[in-house]
């Protein structure tokens, strides 16, 4: 991990194309900005471990096999086939 001092109005660059600002800096606090492209996801930590933790938990649910699938298709399908018909 590289540990740098900034001053406010200072920048620091990553790459080519990734600059952070320090915007200012009070106490306990430091407000910075980040120029990047568009496409450079920028998320805090908090936000991003939620996601993740969400992520999992969508992938967590109840797994059925093939064959439970294709019935419960079947049925959805009969059943829209049924209404179809009258």
């Amino acid at each position: 991990m590289l540990v740098l001092s900034r001053k406010v109005n200072e920048r620091i660059l990553i790459g080519d194309d990734i600059e952070i600002i320090i915007v200012a800096a009070a106490g306990d606090n430091v407000r910075i900005g980040i120029k990047a492209p568009k496409d450079v996801k920028i998320l805090r930590s908090e936000v991003y471990e939620e996601v993740q933790k969400q992520n999992m938990e969508a992938v967590s649910v109840i797994k059925f096999d093939d064959e439970t699938v294709s019935a419960k298709l079947k049925e959805m399908l009969n059943g829209q086939i049924d209404k179809n018909k009258k």
